[in-house]
């Protein structure tokens, strides 16, 4: 009987717990930033990817998974970090309580200048007795030594609640000429003086372009969604501190009004976190409780407007018109010669609707909005209490919560039943990451394939010209010595390389999922 499962790899670098766990920097993000897509893209895994971990003292880790060691440490915020995400090939956006959301340049180019020092190796923090009394070094001298990259927007937002930002791509006329290297984007965030409205601001102009309110006395907001449905149609996913969840449709683009498609009172205690399906058809939620509910996103499309158009108004007749003959009388159309027959069947119900041309009269009152539905497509009560950080993986299949209890727990998302729980972290977890899966390990294998074939032809060719040289010269034991010599140093090249693509390899490939705890430690964990 097999054991149970182990972590890959356990990142030691965070002196306070985690709170945010991410996989940036991935293929698809790079090649759609000239485009706008509605649909959760595809994503691949590269060499560039890296793991992205924010902890509650404000440092930004970044870990390259070939190696598993940091390539960029800086701190970010001086509370602690809400929410994190990537942004394309070198954007990283930074959610923090010191009310700001931040968006950092960090190319794989930009690593060079920053610096890898962990939190963890400071000896004021390691000094301290627990995370949330620990001496903080100052401000200048940890910059000083950790420098930060470099700021291209920063937003002030409110921050009183624990609830991350949620952001997608902005639909608007300016799209194809944005301002910003990666286009322009809406960020969604509660609002600071109404405890159910969210906010939604523009970037790279800053502002606020509507106020959204989704509900009464539902109580703070705790996980927020934001995507596009399609050109118009925007979707904002929320979950609520009573246990409320709501699917708003903004059905005229981020600053027009919002109608509530979905409300459900699935959990008793407040939602700790929510992700939205990659097909954008069904979304599932986590509580302090032990329930798990998968909700649907039910955005009914917009009727077209039917629009009467007016009729081109004859002129007068005057006396010297002369009425055309019946010969030379236009033959009238099948659709006017059946309109007229039914004007004359119906006469007109009185002299003053006759009288009022078609454009004139009043359209008719739009339809009732409907109510929105109550009812989830699936609820689960799990007997597992306090499970946060839940992320749905890129296929689909399965999603993942962070426990409590310490365990990581593995869903199917289709019958939301309990496939695996991953333990190892002694204390509670916090945050939860899926790698996309399948990765881009043709292309890495194939370009670092095509180099050790080079590099082993290149050798072949010299071995051939000094057995050439060697057959011109007979017994000439230095160039036996030299060509020894050579294949010994071809070879162990070779194998350096097959080394370095066998770690490549498994970087990108592996179904990664990362989960942080509160002892500031990250399990790495490769998955079905």
């Amino acid at each position: 009987m097999a054991g149970p499962a182990q972590p890959t790899a356990i990142l030691r670098g965070h002196r306070a717990q985690v709170h945010a766990a991410v996989f940036v920097r991935t293929e698809s993000a790079a090649a759609l930033a000239p485009a706008l897509s509605f649909a959760a893209p595809p994503e691949t895994a590269t060499a560039d990817t890296r793991l992205a971990t924010g902890d509650s003292a404000g440092y930004v880790v970044l870990w390259d998974l070939a190696i598993v060691r940091p390539r960029a440490v800086w701190r970010a915020h001086q509370n602690s970090i809400l929410g994190l995400a990537g942004w394309g090939a070198d954007q990283i956006v930074t959610h923090g309580r010191d009310h700001r959301l931040i968006v950092w340049q960090v190319g794989v180019a930009d690593e060079a200048r920053l610096s890898t020092a962990l939190p963890l190796e400071d000896e004021s923090l390691l000094s301290s007795s627990s995370s949330s009394s620990a001496a903080r070094p100052k401000n200048d001298d940890d910059d000083k030594r950790r420098p930060r990259p470099w700021m291209l927007h920063v937003l002030e937002v409110s921050t009183m609640n624990f609830c991350a930002f949620a952001s997608c791509l902005y639909a608007g006329p300016a799209t194809a000429t944005a301002l910003s290297p990666f286009g322009e984007r809406l960020v969604a965030v509660p609002n600071a003086l109404t405890l159910e409205a969210v906010d939604l601001f523009h970037l790279p102009s800053q502002r606020r372009v509507n106020t959204v309110t989704l509900g009464k006395k539902e109580g703070m907001i705790m996980a927020l969604a934001l995507f596009h449905r399609d050109a118009t149609t925007l979707v904002l996913v929320a979950a609520f501190e009573s246990g409320v969840a709501v699917v708003a449709v903004l059905a005229d683009g981020a600053d027009g009004p919002a109608t509530i498609r979905y409300r459900a009172q699935t959990h008793t205690q407040p939602v700790l976190s929510l992700d939205v399906a990659p097909d954008r058809s069904y979304f599932v939620t986590s509580a302090a409780d032990d329930v798990v509910a998968k909700h649907p996103i039910a955005v009914q499309p917009r009727p077209p407007g039917t629009v009467d158009v007016p009729t081109a108004t004859p002129p007068p007749a005057t006396s010297n018109d002369i009425p055309p003959s019946s010969s030379t009388r236009p033959t009238a159309s099948l659709l006017s010669a059946a309109l007229a027959q039914e004007a004359a069947a119906s006469p007109p119900s009185s002299l003053l609707s006759s009288a009022v041309p078609l454009a004139a009269r009043p359209l008719p009152p739009p339809a009732p909005p409907s109510e929105p539905e109550t009812q989830p497509l699936q609820l689960v009560h799990t007997k597992h209490a306090g499970q946060q950080g839940l992320r749905i993986r890129q296929d689909g299949r399965i999603f993942a919560t962070a426990g409590w209890d310490g365990r990581v727990r593995v869903y199917a998302a289709k019958t939301l039943k309990e496939v695996a729980v991953l333990k190892w972290h002694q204390t509670g977890c916090y945050a939860v990451g899926f790698a996309p899966v399948g990765g881009a390990a043709g292309q890495a294998h194939n370009t670092i394939s095509a180099d050790t074939t080079e590099s082993k032809d290149s050798g072949g060719s010299k071995s051939n010209e000094e057995d050439n040289n060697n057959n011109n010269n007979n017994n000439n034991n230095n160039d036996d010595d030299d060509k020894q010599t050579s294949l010994v140093s071809t070879s162990r090249s070779a194998r350096e390389i097959s080394v370095k693509e066998r770690r490549l390899r498994h970087a990108v490939t592996a179904h990664w999922l990362a989960a942080g705890s509160k002892d500031g430690k990250v399990s790495l964990w490769n998955i079905f």
